[in-house]
C-alpha cells in the first residue's frame, strides 16, 4: 500500500526511478549529494518504490524529539554521536558480520552543507566487511533516483573514491552549489 502511495507521488511530482535493487544480503548503500532535508523523504519514497529494507545513521539528538525519534526507529535509524569517538566504523562491521540481512545508507558528506571531502567510514565498513557499495544519486534536475549496480572496492582509496565521485559529480541535488567536489 505504501509502495503505491509513494509511487503515485513520484508520478504527480514528474520524479521516475532508474536502476534496481541487487540481489544481495548485505551491501553500503551511499546516497549523494545530499544538500537538502527533502532528501529524507525522496528517500524514504524511493526506498519503498525500490522495495528497500535498510537502515540509517542520523546524528543523536535528531532521535531525543519524541515524535521525530520515534519515526526515525520505525523506519530503520540507527543514533549516532557525531561528538566523540565512538569507533562508529567497528560497531558497524560488527552489525554487518552479527546479520544474516543487512543494507545500511549513509550519506557521504555526514552533512547537507558543503564539504571539500567525504568522510570515509562507509569505505572501510565495506572493505572490512568485504561487502559491496551501491551508489545512489537523487537527481532535483532531471527528477530522478537512480540505483547503480554495485560497486566492489578493491582498498585502493583514493582511486576508488575518484571512481564514486565521477559519478555523483553528474548528479544535481536540490542545492547543486552544495554538491559534490
Amino acid at each position: 500500500m505504501m509502495r503505491l502511495f509513494f509511487l503515485l507521488c513520484f508520478k504527480l511530482f514528474g520524479w521516475t526511478t532508474k536502476g534496481e535493487l541487487p540481489d544481495l544480503k548485505k551491501f553500503v548503500l551511499i546516497v549523494a549529494p545530499h544538500t537538502s532535508m527533502m532528501d529524507y523523504f525522496v528517500g524514504v519514497a524511493a526506498r519503498s518504490i525500490f522495495r528497500l529494507k535498510s537502515n540509517y545513521l542520523a546524528k543523536d539528538s535528531l532521535f531525543k524529539v519524541p515524535i521525530v525519534g520515534w519515526f526515525l526507529r520505525i523506519t530503520g535509524g540507527y543514533a549516532v554521536d557525531r561528538s566523540k569517538n565512538t569507533g562508529m566504523v567497528d560497531q558497524v562491521i560488527e552489525l554487518f558480520n552479527t546479520k544474516e540481512r543487512f543494507v545500511l545508507t549513509i550519506t557521504p558528506e555526514g552533512t547537507r552543507k558543503p564539504v571539500t571531502k567525504w568522510k570515509t567510514g562507509f569505505y572501510w565498513i565495506a572493505v572490512k566487511s568485504k561487502i559491496p557499495i551501491v551508489m545512489v544519486g537523487f537527481d532535483y534536475e532531471k527528477k530522478f533516483v537512480e540505483m547503480r549496480p554495485p560497486f566492489y572496492p578493491t582498498g585502493h582509496i583514493d582511486a576508488d573514491m575518484e571512481t564514486m565521485l565521477a559519478y555523483f559529480r553528474t548528479i544535481k541535488g536540490k542545492h547543486p552549489e552544495k554538491g559534490v567536489v
